[in-house]
């Protein structure tokens, strides 16, 4: 634990300007970001008396080595700044909100020839409009199914539509009339691009535009007698109107507009957002977070909308923004929201009428979401506090191991051996973290020599970060008279006087890095000898502050170094639980490696030792010839023969074919017969 008086910087060397500042922990992790109007004033409140600070932030300013920061020209940059560090640095005491769940989008690729309407989770795409995010997929999917009559967009796969342009056959939407089959010509390019513009007017909330144009024409052509039209485009706008009533109309202006809600506890938050387009609700979604750092409800408000907004543009901001607390600096927020919108964007607390209705209930939702967490999770902390106490408990450690590190060696029979390192912290999978081994100091099947390699490769990496960052430089004794009373030592390179150290150039900027954070405990899948074969790379190493132990498969026995006969832990056990569920998670990662190794050898061919042979010239070769082995038959002069070939790649490939092993034969297993290639059939 850390004396934040020990990094303090001087009062005369922080600005009183807008700006940005990051909190570093020892090991030069950037741990929080934060921003203000005035950095000297923000910063002077972390270094008050640790009993006036709050819990939380007691216990990041303790946590802490150093602090820095970066000077912007206005709110509204510093606001974007903090943004792009908090998704850049990943600090552990900043509050982050993470979906619930991944909601779907329904989404349409304008950016294709033909766009094509479809079901899309993840990250937005360039070029493809979103409506959204719904709860279910399955309710976008009866909402497209009825709209389809009436804007016969595609909704195929590319692989679909290839092959039926192809074939000149449509697929079974065509010819129901849901599908305008492009396809195969029935429409061009332009006019189905028109199609798939109305289908997203439409989804945008202009919708009574189309239901009157499909009621006009429905009664010219009753009067002109033409019935079956008649009563096909009164069908159409009956499944217009039942998309519609799928989302009811919740503000009678056709307002477009964004509902943000919170629900608080001393530890956690919730949030609830309500879509509202056209005056109806188009979708919903919702956050929980732990409230990591001191933040009221403001906070937590401008925390959601830098979550919400930070990587949107155009429309995807809508004009009106409401919640529930005005952020500290609502002009500045205001400025943000327009920068991204590219017009002006209100964003208030709704005081009367629907909006204010519609609000509570939003808010009802936040509560709601927070006492299902809460429900859900009470048990699953408690569970794992308990895990990692039997764990300390078990082994002799002096504190629950809050980060975990567990290894295992895959192989086929001692080809394509890999190793896997996963990581858990506080109970939970850090998937960000894990890491892939190639075994590569030997050849052959070894799993303590390959748990040796692996472990040795790992913490060697630590080291080199530590020295990296100056953790291990040794200042050597003063030689010179002593410091005169009251002159401070240096600290972190800083000059005694107070002066900033002189810039030099560092790799380390803060951002989570490979093998740079040491566990508390190292797990092995494994006995006694991995342990072992663990436990020696780490005394080469000269590291003797990590514990080590193995968890054996046959009878989940847990070892420890040096130790004869293992640690037993009861079959109900928490730890013991925990163990095997980390135990498991590096088993799948390493055999989940080791498989797609394995299929990229086999599916290896001779021409990729070719230097300068891209998979193009590659797919004309085999086309070419009709297999790799007539190609091996082939002259240099019938190799030139093949568009883009020349005579030095001719002869590169003659000559890789020619050393190159020729493919074993294969075999029918059920009846033991060599099966011979066929020249003809462009296998190998």
């Amino acid at each position: 634990m850390a004396d934040p008086s020990s990094y303090r910087p001087k009062p005369g060397q922080i600005p009183d300007s807008p700006g940005v500042y990051k909190f570093r922990d020892d090991h030069r992790r950037v741990i929080y970001v934060g921003k203000a109007k005035n950095l000297r004033q923000r910063l002077a409140n972390y270094f008050q008396d640790l009993a006036g600070l709050h819990p939380r932030t007691r216990t990041m300013v303790t946590t802490a080595a150093s602090v820095e920061w970066t000077v912007v020209s206005t709110e509204v940059e510093a606001l974007q700044l903090e943004y792009s560090w908090i998704k850049e640095f990943d600090p552990r005491f900043n509050v982050k909100y993470r979906d619930d769940k991944s909601y779907p989008y329904l989404a349409v690729t304008l950016n294709e020839e033909f766009p094509r309407v479809q079901v899309m989770r993840g990250a937005k795409k360039k070029g493809v409009r979103y409506f959204g995010p719904y709860g279910h997929a399955w309710a976008i999917r009866e909402t497209v199914d009825l709209m389809l009559r009436v804007f016969p967009v595609r909704t195929c796969s590319a692989g679909v539509f290839k092959n039926a342009e192809r074939t000149g056959r449509p697929c079974l939407l065509g010819y129901i009339g849901k599908c305008s089959a492009p396809c195969v010509g029935r429409v061009s390019p332009d006019e189905h691009r028109e199609l798939a513009e109305d289908f997203c007017d439409f989804m945008t909330g202009r919708t009574g535009t189309y239901i009157r144009r499909l009621e006009k024409d429905m009664m010219q052509a009753a009067e002109d007698m033409e019935y079956e039209r008649a009563a096909r485009l009164r069908d159409d706008a009956g499944a217009l109107k039942r998309a519609m009533e799928k989302s009811a109309v919740v503000l009678a202006d056709a307002t477009d507009a964004d509902l943000i809600a919170v629900a608080e506890d001393e530890l956690e938050a919730a949030v609830q957002i309500f879509h509202v387009r056209g005056g109806r609700v188009r979708g919903q979604r919702g956050w929980v977070t732990d409230k990591v750092e001191a933040v009221d409800t403001a906070g937590l408000v401008e925390h959601a909308l830098q979550q919400l907004y930070g990587e949107e543009t155009g429309d995807s901001v809508p004009k009106e923004v409401l919640v529930p607390a005005l952020p500290e600096d609502p002009d500045a927020v205001s400025q943000w929201l327009a920068g991204r919108r590219g017009s002006q964007v209100s964003l208030r607390i709704p005081q009367r009428g629907d909006k204010k209705d519609l609000m509570g209930t939003v808010q009802r939702n936040a509560q709601q979401a927070l006492g299902l967490h809460k429900t859900k999770r009470a048990s699953d902390l408690t569970t794992r506090s308990r895990a990692l106490e039997e764990i300390a408990e078990a082994l002799g450690l002096d504190t629950a191991p809050l980060r975990v590190e567990c290894f295992d060696i895959s192989h086929l029979q001692g080809d394509d051996v890999v190793a896997s390192m996963v990581v858990f912290e506080d109970g939970l999978a850090r998937k960000s973290e894990y890491r892939r081994f190639q075994i590569k100091g030997f050849e052959g099947q070894d799993d303590v020599r390959s748990m040796h390699e692996v472990i040795g490769r790992r913490f060697k990496r630590y080291l080199q970060e530590k020295e990296r960052t100056g953790e291990w430089e040794e200042t050597p004794a003063p030689t010179g008279p002593a410091p005169a009373p009251g002159t401070e030592p240096t600290v972190n390179g800083a000059d005694p006087a107070g002066a900033p150290p002189p810039e030099e150039p560092r790799e380390d900027d803060g951002r989570p890095k490979r093998f740079a954070y040491p566990p508390q405990l190292v797990v092995v899948d494994g006995g006694q000898p991995q342990v072992a074969a663990a436990k020696r790379a780490l005394d080469e190493l000269g590291i003797d502050d990590i514990a080590v132990c193995g968890l054996a498969k046959r009878l989940e026995e847990v070892w420890l170094p040096d130790d004869d006969d293992p640690v037993v832990l009861p079959r109900s056990s928490e730890g013991l639980y925990l163990l095997q569920r980390i135990r498991d998670e590096a088993h799948r990662f390493a055999i989940t490696y080791q498989r797609a190794k394995r299929a990229k050898r086999i599916r290896s061919s001779p021409l990729d030792d070719v230097s300068g042979l891209g998979e193009t010239r590659k797919q004309a070769l085999i086309k070419h010839f009709g297999s790799v082995k007539r190609l091996r038959q082939a002259t240099i002069d019938e190799i030139c023969e093949v568009p883009g070939i020349g005579r030095r790649t001719a002869e590169s490939v003659a000559a890789a074919l020619a050393t190159a092993a020729p493919a074993a034969p294969a075999v029918n297993t059920a009846t033991g017969e060599i099966i011979e290639e066929d020249d003809g059939d462009g296998t190998t």
